[in-house]
C-alpha cells in the first residue's frame, strides 16, 4: 500500500473544504512529486496550491487557498509517509546492542532517519543517505539537523561506526554549512578511541564550521552489563572524566573569546563522574544541548529557584519521596532543600538513589531505570503519601517503564501514587509544594 495515500482528513481543514477524499493518493503539490513527510510539509507551506491526486487509474488536480504555513489536514498511514529508516552502522558503543534479550521488539529498532532529525530532534550519522537525499536536505534547507559525529578523523569514525561511509562526515558537513544548514552535534566519548588528540582534532574541525555548527555535546559512553561479544570498552574513571572536562572547557573558553560562544559542552554526567561542580547558569548560554544531558541539572535548579519567587511561605506539605538515578540524587536533594529554605517550609521527605540492577550499576541516569528496580528497592521504604519520579523513566507518550511494568502496577505494589514529573523546575516545585 502506498504510504502517501490519504487515510483521513481533519474536519474543517483546507483539504476537506477543497473536496479532497480519504483513499486518494497524494501525488504532487505545485508540480513537485510528494515522496514523504518532508516533501509534504515543505511544498504545502504556500497559500495557493495545485494538488494532484490519484485514485485507482484516474487522476485529478484540485486548486485550493489557505493561510501561509497552515496544515492541509491530511493524515497518512504513517507519520513519515514512508517506512522509518533503520541504522546501517555497527557502532562499538551502540546502546541497543547492550540491551538484554526478551524486551519489546520496538526497543531493538535502531533509527537513523534524517527526517526524524529535523522533525523530532533525533541524532543521525548520515551514513545511509543517498546523493539525492543529501541534495534534498540542501535544496529544502532542512535546518537545524542533529548529527552524531563522534570523531571527524575519517579512520577513527569508520572504526567507531563500523561503516565504510563513516569517513565522509566532514565532506557532508562542509556541504551543509555552505548551504546554510544549522547543525547541532554529539560526540560520544570512548576512552582511548576518540578522546585525547582525536577529540582535539574533532573540536578544531567542528569549530571551523561555526556558526553553522551551532553546538556540540561531549557525553561519556554508556555501558551496560550486557556486552558479551561486543567491542571491549571501559567506562571513564574519576580522573579520566575530569581530564575530558578540562580539555573541553579549555577549548570552549578559546571559542568563546573568538566567536562569542563556547560551542562545546560536556554533559552533566561527565561532571558527576569526574567529581566536579556543575557550571553556573550563564555557562550554558541557550541550553541548546539539553536533550543530551548538558546543563539539565543546572537548569532544573534555576527553574526551581524561579518558582520560589512569589510563592507563599510555610506551605503545608505532606510527607513524600523521590526516586531517581544514583547520579542525580544528591543534586536533586540540594535543589529541593534550597527551595524549601527560600519558602521557609519544613519538608518531610526522602530522596532514594536507585541502583540500576537491570542494565548494570555503571548506568546511573534516571531515564534508564526500570519499574522492577524501583519496586525491588522501594517496597520496604518510607515513601510518605506519594512518590515522585522523572517522566524520563517512562516510554515516550506511554505510562510503562522500559521493562513493561506499568505506572499503575508500580503504584499498586508500593501502595502510594507514583507521580511522573517532567524535567522542569516549575513542575517539580508544584509536585513538591502543591502550588
Amino acid at each position: 500500500m502506498s504510504l502517501t495515500i490519504i487515510q483521513s482528513i481533519t474536519p474543517g481543514s483546507p483539504a476537506e473544504l477543497a473536496g479532497l477524499r480519504p483513499g486518494e493518493t497524494l501525488v504532487a503539490i505545485n508540480g513537485h512529486r510528494i515522496v514523504d513527510v518532508l516533501d509534504y510539509k515543505y511544498y504545502s507551506y504556500d497559500p495557493e496550491l495545485e494538488v494532484q491526486l490519484r485514485e485507482g487509474e484516474s487522476t485529478r488536480t484540485v486548486s485550493l487557498t489557505k493561510d501561509v504555513g497552515e496544515d492541509l489536514g491530511l493524515e497518512f498511514p504513517t507519520y513519515l509517509m514512508d517506512k522509518a529508516r533503520s541504522c546501517a552502522n555497527k557502532c562499538v558503543f551502540c546502546f541497543v546492542d547492550q540491551l538484554p534479550k526478551g524486551m519489546r521488539d520496538t526497543l531493538y529498532f535502531k533509527d537513523d532517519d534524517a527526517r526524524l532529525s529535523f522533525l523530532m530532534g533525533n541524532y543521525i550519522t548520515l551514513t545511509n543517505l543517498s546523493k539525492r537525499e543529501l541534495q534534498r536536505i540542501c535544496d529544502l534547507h532542512i535546518s537545524p539537523i542533529n548529527l552524531s559525529v563522534h570523531a571527524t578523523d575519517p579512520e577513527v569514525r569508520k572504526l567507531l561506526l563500523g561503516s565504510r561511509r563513516g569517513g565522509e562526515i566532514m565532506d557532508i558537513m562542509t556541504r551543509f554549512a555552505q548551504a546554510g544548514i544549522v547543525m547541532n552535534c554529539q560526540i560520544v566519548a570512548c576512552p582511548g578511541l576518540n578522546d585525547g588528540e582525536v577529540l582535539k582534532k574533532s573540536m578544531e574541525d567542528l569549530a571551523a564550521l561555526y556558526p553553522q555548527v551551532k553546538s556540540v555535546s561531549v557525553v561519556p559512553v554508556g555501558l551496560t552489563r550486557h556486552r558479551e561479544g561486543l567491542y571491549p570498552l571501559k567506562p571513564y574513571t574519576r580522573e579520566t572524566a575530569a581530564a575530558v572536562v578540562a580539555q573541553v572547557e579549555a577549548f570552549a573558553a578559546a571559542c568563546l573569546e573568538k566567536t562569542g560562544s563556547r560551542i562545546f559542552w560536556c554533559s552533566d554526567e561527565f561532571y558527576i563522574q569526574g567529581g566536579l561542580d556543575l557550571p553556573e547558569d550563564a555557562y550554558y548560554e541557550e541550553y541548546t544541548q539539553l536533550e543530551n544531558g548538558v546543563g539539565m541539572l543546572r537548569l532544573l535548579a534555576v527553574e526551581m529557584n524561579g518558582a520560589c519567587f512569589g510563592a507563599p511561605e510555610n506551605i503545608p506539605v505532606e510527607p513524600f519521596s523521590v526516586a531517581t538515578g544514583v547520579a542525580a540524587a544528591p543534586y536533586l536533594r540540594e535543589i529541593i532543600d534550597r527551595a524549601a529554605a527560600k519558602c521557609h517550609t519544613k519538608l518531610d521527605y526522602h530522596v532514594y538513589p536507585i541502583v540500576n540492577r537491570f542494565f548494570g550499576e555503571t548506568v546511573t541516569v534516571a531515564g534508564l531505570l526500570t519499574g522492577q528496580d524501583l519496586l525491588a528497592q522501594l517496597k520496604d521504604k518510607d515513601l510518605g503519601t506519594r512518590l515522585l519520579i522523572s517522566q524520563n523513566m517512562l516510554r515516550h507518550g506511554e505510562t510503562v517503564f522500559l521493562d513493561d511494568l506499568s505506572l499503575e502496577e508500580l503504584s499498586a505494589a508500593l501502595g502510594v501514587p507514583v507521580i511522573p514529573v517532567a524535567q522542569d523546575g516549575f513542575e517539580l516545585f508544584e509536585a513538591v509544594f502543591g502550588c
